[in-house]
């Protein structure tokens, strides 16, 4: 068995390398290929990533312009070959420790998709305005989709290969999270969440996403609850 791990990037120089080199590290029972989607940037990114490009179990795919995140993500999927599928952001905000408890509940078969859930661990750093998106997202995909979930908007979400392969994804940037909640939980796909560590960061440390963002989300679980 095999896990994809799918990193859509942009403008990460300070942080891509050690994200990169904790993945290859990172001890699992299953075999691994790392997928860095570069999403058009224009700092020094592109330039490292070129430098990883002759290991093996990494495949580097540079888009030429910035879509977004959502669009970077359907672009690995369409590569990834293993049987699992976990998404990885190209920061520290994340624990690459996490993957063990992650990959298990897919490996052993008691669960379609698996979400990390942050409120179910550590959390440091999250600022309020993003503590009350968060739960304001969480409380909304709760309500439209009969769904049981404590972090919907997790960068952390694991799926069998077939399952995440069945939705058609539209998503261009941030609103990954919702569609994809909102269309798994359609198809009546098993969740399952399991605790996990995370350390915010601000706008001064390369956090891109925006308060619109925020109500795009929104829009996107309403939207999808009445149309494919």
């Amino acid at each position: 068995m095999k896990v994809s791990i799918i990193i859509p990037v942009f403008n990460e120089e300070r942080h891509i390398r050690k994200v990169i080199d904790q993945v290859l590290e990172v001890p699992l029972k299953i075999s691994k290929e790392i997928i860095i989607v570069d999403d058009g940037s224009h700092d020094r990114t592109p330039e490292i990533l070129r430098k990883f490009q002759a290991k093996k179990a990494i495949k580097v795919i540079f888009q030429k312009e910035n879509l977004g995140k959502g669009a970077a993500i359907r672009k690995g999927l369409k590569v990834a070959m293993g049987e699992i599928i976990l998404i990885q952001d190209a920061d520290l905000e994340y624990s690459i420790d996490d993957y063990p408890a992650l990959l298990k509940p897919l490996v052993e078969g008691h669960a379609d998709i698996v979400y990390g859930s942050r409120f179910k661990g550590k959390i440091t750093g999250m600022r309020w305005p993003n503590f009350l998106a968060n739960k304001i997202l969480t409380l909304s995909a709760n309500l439209l989709y009969g769904l049981n979930i404590s972090d919907e908007a997790t960068a952390y979400k694991a799926f069998k290969r077939e399952v995440i392969k069945s939705i058609p994804l539209k998503c261009q940037r941030f609103e990954f999270c919702p569609e994809v909640t909102a269309k798994a939980a359609k198809k009546h796909y098993r969740f399952l969440e399991v605790p996990i560590t995370y350390h915010g960061r601000d706008a001064q440390k390369g956090k891109k996403i925006k308060a619109k963002d925020g109500f795009e989300a929104l829009w996107t679980l309403i939207k999808y609850r009445f149309k494919d």
